[in-house]
């Protein structure tokens, strides 16, 4: 981020919906902390190390698509692509109480539209909410096979899973391809998002549901 400021990025990247990154910021800060979803060292670096580097994924999502991001936590990546894309319909899956409550919260203040569901990825109810969607968001949830397992049967046929990585992604396609290949996943690739924001870009790991249907993850 040479030569400018975080929050000169924060607004360029959020346009007229800063002052809502900011309030999220402030949440984050604050109630995040005391929740103990937000570690206290975490809150002097919110903008770069979690906000702007979820709300960059933004670059890999279509308009008006309906996303679903699972094991959302303190709202990462959900709540920072929502004020960054308005035009997006935006789902968090949280399966800790605690959480939800704040993320209930944070959406009524900031952007009501936001679904909170409280529940497993996996779970049929949580499926029958929030499936057939078109994007499936994470960050920092399981290794690259499970997280899969999760996240592609969330998505119609040709939805794309954005699984936030950092330098082990190369590593765990290689690693899992073969599982994320068995239950339906293709066209896997590495994409870096903020290039030319955000220093270092933000790492996601790209993985297209086939037509055929998931099938289930091996235990």
């Amino acid at each position: 981020m040479k030569h400018r400021s975080v929050e000169e990025i924060a607004r360029e990247v959020f346009g007229d919906r800063f002052p809502l990154a900011e309030r999220y910021r402030e949440l984050l800060a604050t109630e995040g902390t005391t929740r103990g979803l937000i570690g206290p060292r975490e809150a002097d670096r919110l903008w770069e190390r979690h906000i702007l580097n979820s709300a960059v994924v933004q670059e890999l999502i279509p308009p008006d698509a309906a996303v679903v991001d699972i094991g959302s936590g303190a709202g990462l990546p959900g709540i920072p692509l929502a004020l960054a894309r308005p035009d997006l319909s935006v789902t968090l899956v949280e399966p800790l109480a605690r959480r939800t409550v704040f993320l209930e919260a944070v959406a009524a203040e900031l952007e009501p539209s936001i679904r909170v569901v409280r529940g497993r990825a996996e779970a049929p109810d949580v499926r029958k909410k929030a499936g057939n969607c078109d994007v499936v968001v994470s960050r920092a949830v399981a290794p690259l096979a499970k997280l899969s397992g999760w996240s592609l049967p969330l998505l119609r046929a040709g939805g794309e899973m954005l699984a936030m990585k950092g330098s082990s992604a190369a590593e765990e396609i290689e690693r899992d391809r073969a599982e994320i290949t068995r239950i339906g996943g293709r066209d896997l690739s590495i994409l870096s998002c903020g290039s030319g924001l955000l220093d270092p870009p933000t790492i996601v790991v790209r993985a297209v549901r086939g037509a055929r249907g998931v099938s289930a993850p091996k235990k």
